[in-house]
């Protein structure tokens, strides 16, 4: 282990937390790899790289991220250039640059946008097939997203987790134990915090995280679907129906201002003490706990982690995002960008950066369950296996350019937010709903 990882891992999780990890000498040990992994690009003389990915929830993230790019770079001679966006402009600047045939080499991305240009995008099968023999093999969930057409199009990063985050505390004061594991448990929480003056609150508004995470769990949780296995849209359901019923008895639960939210604005609420319940990745606990202020180290003390509840269906229904990264045709260094990619999915540079994220992003390759970040803390141990059984965006169907559009005009959430808001009645907000993914779905 590096000197830099070391000190690194020390001061993203503290002293007294590494003493109890797994011995440095153990650390990186029993990485599979396969004697016939082999993968090797000549990057082009003279090449320059510019990198465009989200912007960080988790600072560790960043600074690795660019540690990392910067040993690259002093190793291959390659300058790279990386800019950060925010989580709701990156598919849009990735869009514009696939019709444009400009712009950065390399964009991390989510979900399943790469099945809306495959065309545009390099085939890294090669690459892909590399790593997963190397590293234990790929999670189901990372190839249906990465591969079309038997083809890698683009390389996963992995997946934020998105769980339920939640004062023990509070879910005590409203008469429970944890978090219930059925929708009626779940919804009497909901109702008894919000009696005690400790609301829950999840995103309604364009939040390509936290809102589409949960709005689709709580449709799969009804039997509720976008599409059938033919590709028809059947959103316009009972099932669906139940689900808008649902939620429009759980919405006066939350705090006021979710049909707004993006991204940010629940970490900001839970930490100012606005909600005592919602769901995000592993940043809330992060920021509570590498606080100065008492009251938010208290705070992180008094957060507990759980998964989503189970519904109607009898089985889990989570979604949660994953990013990966996308290689554009028009890049005039693909070599260059290829190995890039290569260097910082490799160990050395992968476990460093998965530490220093204390684990906000959960890996796609397996062999990377071992990284000692995911029981250093018990708190962060949930968010190991969150790729385990996830269910992907095309659902019943597949993935492809109809899926990602739905997603991208953020169709699933505005039905939910017109329902709960009793803007729409539960039926009308499914009918809007089918006219609209049928614009996207047209067999």
């Amino acid at each position: 282990m590096s000197n830099y990882t070391r000190r690194d891992l020390l001061k993203t999780l503290g002293a007294a937390t590494v003493a109890a990890a797994t011995p440095a000498s153990a650390l990186w040990t029993n990485m599979a790899h396969a004697a016939d992994a082999k993968y090797q690009v000549t990057p082009e003389k003279g090449a320059k790289l510019r990198v465009l990915r989200w912007k960080r929830f988790v600072q560790g993230d960043e600074d690795l991220w660019n540690a990392n790019t910067k040993k690259f770079t002093e190793k291959t001679g390659i300058e790279v250039r990386v800019d950060n966006e925010g989580w709701e402009d990156v598919r849009p600047k990735a869009a514009v640059a696939a019709n444009v045939g400009s712009g950065p080499d390399i964009i991390v991305g989510w979900f399943d946008d790469p099945h809306q240009y495959p065309d545009k995008l390099h085939d890294l099968t090669p690459l892909a097939n590399y790593l997963g023999a190397k590293y234990g093999g790929w999670y189901d969930i990372c190839k249906r997203y990465g591969t079309r057409d038997n083809k890698w199009i683009a390389l996963p990063l992995g997946i934020v987790g998105n769980l339920l985050v939640y004062r023990e505390s509070h879910v005590k004061a409203a008469g429970f134990d944890g978090v219930p594991k059925d929708l009626d448990g779940f919804l009497k929480l909901c109702k008894g915090m919000k009696a005690k003056g400790t609301p829950a609150g999840l995103a309604l508004g364009h939040a390509v995280g936290d809102g589409n995470d949960w709005v689709h769990w709580l449709l799969w949780a009804h039997g509720g679907k976008m599409v059938d296995e033919k590709g028809n849209v059947v959103i316009n359901s009972p099932e669906t129906v139940a689900a808008l019923d649902y939620i429009r008895e759980l919405y006066p639960t939350f705090v006021p201002g979710t049909l707004s939210w993006q991204d940010p604005h629940n970490n900001a609420a839970f930490l100012a003490g606005q909600c005592s319940m919602t769901n995000n990745g592993i940043s809330i606990y992060y920021a509570a706990k590498n606080s100065t202020d008492p009251k938010l180290k208290e705070m992180a003390a008094d957060i507990g982690h759980a998964h989503f509840p189970i519904g109607p269906v009898g089985k889990t229904t989570e979604f949660m995002q994953i990013t990966q990264a996308m290689l554009f045709k028009y890049s005039k260094f693909p070599n260059a960008a290829k190995e890039y990619l290569r260097f910082m999915w490799e160990q050395e540079q992968f476990n460093p950066w998965l530490e220093a994220s204390i684990g906000y992003v959960s890996q796609p390759l397996k062999a990377y369950e071992k990284n000692p970040v995911w029981t250093v803390d018990p708190k962060h141990t949930p968010f190991r296996d969150v790729a385990q059984g996830l269910m992907d965006n095309g659902h019943a169907y597949k993935l492809g350019a109809a899926s990602a559009g739905v997603m991208a005009d953020y169709i699933l959430i505005d039905m939910m937010a017109e329902a709960a808001s009793g803007q729409q009645t539960s039926k009308a907000a499914a009918e809007r709903a089918q006219k609209r993914a049928e614009r996207y779905y047209k067999i």
